[in-house]
């Protein structure tokens, strides 16, 4: 394949999102947009749930990934890259890098999941394992030592508009069912996801309204936007939600969030473990206890789904089976990450 300059304007736009699907459709797959008539009926709506806890790697992050790797130049490639994670980006990261012919250093908080640490070693990736509150410190430290590409999680245009494919994908998988999305909710950490859906649903479903969802706690996004500029979080939070449970607002998916975001919600750890449960035993899906937040709010009643069709992005699969094991029967502890 041909790489392209990987020199980009600071914002993406509907354009990026749909040549970043062109890109990626070699590598990721698409994933189901799924519907159980009990739950539409229990609620008294249309539920979908855009299963990207199928994806290739376990999550949605493939997609940024694969757009963003695809895009370094051939010396980019061959200096190599960086990135910092919870575990999905890096997961993500790693095996693009394997795939397309460089190499990758993943810096991951000491508390991320060991199931998602071993894949990531597994890849073929060099793992670095600090403490959580030098995770941005220590990637940059690499990165300009070793004189490597930094591939932050959100943070980055081509991440963002490879993210946006997620919407770009369910609102052509919701035409076909003959569904108008009223709500998307996503998964919200560093914001990434969000600010591309809201590109990938600007022209084919444009009356959509985009909520963010984060984990109690880790609310980045909502202290953000009620402060109109970025606001991040000091260390020392805990929630079983590892994956979205970064510190940082990312400033490109910011600036496509503040204008347009309808808001935000937040789920206890114990709804989201709720929703795990309810999307193992409706639909046989195995998901991490961040990638259940936005299921979890339609669950909970945060916002009355009654009389309308919402979509809900489950993000990733990767959980210590331990962990799921415990969730799933109901007698796992509220434990998380500081």
């Amino acid at each position: 394949m041909t790489f392209p300059a990987s020199s980009a304007p600071s914002l993406p736009t509907l354009q990026d999102v749909e040549a970043a699907a062109r890109l990626i459709g070699s590598y990721c797959i698409e994933t189901p947009l799924l519907e159980s008539s009990y739950l539409n009926r229990k609620y008294g709506g249309r539920l979908l749930l855009k299963a990207e806890n199928l994806q290739v790697t376990g999550s949605f992050k493939l997609r940024g990934a694969v757009n963003r790797v695809g895009s370094l130049t051939d010396d980019e490639r061959r200096r190599g890259v960086v990135a910092r994670s919870s575990g999905n980006h890096g997961l993500a990261i790693a095996y693009c890098a394997g795939l397309m012919g460089t190499s990758a250093v993943v810096v991951v908080p000491e508390t991320a999941p060991a199931a998602k640490v071993e894949r990531i070693a597994a890849y073929g990736a060099r793992v670095v394992m600090v403490p959580m509150k030098d995770l941005a410190d220590v990637a940059a430290e690499i990165t300009e030592r070793e004189n490597r590409v930094l591939i932050p999680p959100a943070d980055d245009f081509w991440v963002v508009a490879g993210a946006g494919t997620v919407a770009l994908e369910m609102a052509k998988q919701a035409a076909k069912l003959n569904a108008r999305i009223d709500v998307l909710l996503t998964c919200c950490s560093g914001g990434g996801l969000t600010a591309g859906c809201l590109l990938g649903l600007s022209k084919m479903s444009p009356a959509t309204k985009v909520y963010g969802v984060e984990a109690v706690g880790f609310e980045k996004m909502a202290n953000s936007l009620a402060a109109g500029k970025r606001i991040n979080l000091a260390p020392g939070g805990h929630s079983i939600c590892d994956a979205i449970s970064g510190l940082y607002m990312a400033e490109i998916p910011f600036e496509i969030i503040k204008p347009d975001l309808a808001g935000t919600f937040a789920v206890t750890d114990d709804e989201a473990k709720e929703a795990m449960r309810v999307a193992f035993s409706e639909f046989g899906l195995a998901l991490e206890p961040g990638s259940a937040v936005a299921l979890a709010a339609v669950l909970a009643g945060k916002i009355p789904l009654e009389g309308r069709t919402f979509a809900v992005t489950l993000s990733g699969r990767n959980v210590d089976l331990d962990l799921a094991g415990a969730i799933l029967a109901g007698d796992a502890p509220t434990v998380g990450r500081a």
